[in-house]
């Protein structure tokens, strides 16, 4: 399941890198300020994996709309939760693409739903 949040580049933190069975890997955490109503200020921090384009993209300060899953893992009996980033754009083109994929709004109304002024 994916989530979405808009919010703002606080910091980027430096990158990991490591090789596994499957290659090298590529790591690195975004935090965001979430923007929402609230009065206090609620920061998340994103892990990107293998994304290092998206990452090198990122303007600290510039909002973005993020989507994310949600994962949780187990080792030697903790539990672990990371965020992991999915796609992240900046937060203008997210509502220029949602606007071109939106039904075109009608420029005239027709004669049947005109409402007569007084």
């Amino acid at each position: 399941m994916e989530f979405v949040f808009e919010g703002l580049v606080s910091t980027v933190l430096p990158a990991q890198t490591g090789t596994s069975a499957r290659g090298e890997w590529h790591s690195q955490n975004v935090v965001f300020e979430m923007q929402n109503n609230s009065p206090y200020t609620r920061k998340v921090s994103v892990k990107f994996f293998n994304k290092r384009d998206e990452v090198a993209r990122l303007v600290t300060g510039a909002a973005y709309k993020v989507t994310f899953d949600v994962e949780s893992r187990e080792y030697q009996g903790r539990w672990y939760t990371d965020v992991v980033g999915r796609r992240v754009e900046p937060k203008e083109a997210a509502q220029v693409a949602q606007a071109q994929y939106s039904e075109p709004l009608p420029t005239a109304a027709p004669a049947a739903m005109a409402v007569p002024m007084p």
